[in-house]
């Protein structure tokens, strides 16, 4: 549960939802008042959005800005402004049979794996097509172009790119309800998830993030022992050891799990990096050439880096993808169980899986091996 202190915002597609109502809405002529009322879907809830601007922009054609509030999250979509043009159009002029078509501008990212097609997804589509469907005549139809001005700027702080998602940022979320994950009060509930787990199961599996849910059980891993940590790896690690749990797996994308392996407890971007330092001392440490230490330190991005290895060993025969990795993994285990140990006096085996942009495997840890075969599966 969520402490009562913390507040909830919302998701980026509600507000660019938002602002499309008050886009139709001022080419229909109706007047606003700079807030408009938006049906979530998810969860089943009506809820008022500020309007910072709205204009016209041609004689059927309007652009409107609301400003992301997503609560008390660390969330680097704050306060960005989120723009939408609509342009009305009768049905038989329209470029698509659909009368509502949803485009992406400037700023929305591009799915390099998905055809190019822009990064608005399931539920931002479904909210937009329920809320405005419902101010349209049957013979009209809308051009609805989403824009983030400022998102090709904060993509680069993403994990975006890392999952195929370039240029901009991605219009995601299953809910309208942003709950505050990043802020401090809801390490308390993972606290309380965790500890009750922990009496029902000697051995449980941190997921990171979404990405890793979905992977790690078809992976057969019991969804039961499943814990999402989000970036608290550091004190659910002590909870953990204070819960004396016999073992722990760690499951997660190789970006955010490698600091570990440097001794990075707390994985937020906004409080440390060091991932491609970590990647090169680890070749380092294995004996990687220093002329592909020089491109791995060059490289944009841990996946980048893991791209230029796995090349390498297509082109060459080698095996420092593995070498490097593993070895990257094992210290992630021993840097982990000397946390735990260091700050509850508890052993506790961990073991760690680490994944990519693909959710492909990368590199299981001996005793994350041995947690997967032995102890978490169904």
């Amino acid at each position: 549960m969520i402490s009562q202190s913390s507040r909830s915002g919302y998701t980026l597609p509600v507000f660019a939802c938002a602002s499309a109502i008050a886009a139709l809405s001022h080419i229909q002529n109706k007047n606003i008042k700079n807030i408009v009322s938006v049906d979530l879907i998810y969860p089943s809830k009506v809820v008022n959005i500020p309007i910072e601007q709205v204009a016209r922009i041609g004689l059927n054609s309007a652009l409107a800005i609301t400003r992301s509030d997503p609560g008390d999250n660390l969330d680097l979509t704050r306060n960005t402004p989120v723009w939408v043009l609509v342009e009305l159009v009768e049905q038989t002029q329209a470029n698509s049979c659909k009368q509502i078509l949803i485009k992406g501008g400037e700023g929305i990212g591009i799915q390099i794996n998905n055809e190019g097609k822009c990064a608005i997804y399931h539920y931002a589509k479904k909210i937009l097509h329920k809320n405005l469907k419902k101010y349209l005549k049957p013979t009209e139809s809308i051009i609805v172009t989403i824009i983030l001005p400022e998102g090709k700027q904060l993509a680069k702080r993403t994990s975006n790119e890392s999952f195929g998602v370039v240029e901009g940022l991605s219009l995601l979320g299953t809910t309208g309800i942003s709950q505050p994950l990043t802020a401090a009060n809801q390490l308390t509930a993972y606290q309380e998830e965790l500890t009750a787990k922990a009496k029902q199961f000697n051995s449980l599996v941190f997921c990171l993030g979404e990405n890793g849910l979905e992977l790690a059980r078809k992976q057969g891993i019991n969804p039961e022992r499943i814990i999402k940590t989000a970036n608290w790896l550091g004190p659910l690690l002590v909870t953990a050891g204070v819960q004396k749990l016999a073992s722990l797996l760690l499951f997660g994308y190789h970006g955010k799990l490698i600091k570990l392996a440097g001794g990075i407890f707390h994985t937020h971007h906004y409080l440390a990096d060091g991932r491609l330092e970590i990647l090169v001392a680890h070749g380092a440490k294995i004996g990687c050439p220093n002329t592909k230490l020089q491109q791995l330190l060059k490289s944009s991005t841990t996946e980048n880096g893991l791209k230029l290895l796995r090349d390498c060993d297509e082109q060459t025969g080698s095996n420092w993808t593995e070498k490097i990795y593993q070895s990257i993994a094992q210290t992630i285990d021993q840097r982990s169980q000397v946390y735990i140990r260091k700050h509850t006096d508890v052993n506790v085996r961990v073991g760690s899986v680490l994944f990519g942009r693909d959710r492909s495997i990368i590199v299981s840890s001996n005793h994350g091996k041995l947690i997967m075969s032995n102890e978490i599966c169904k």
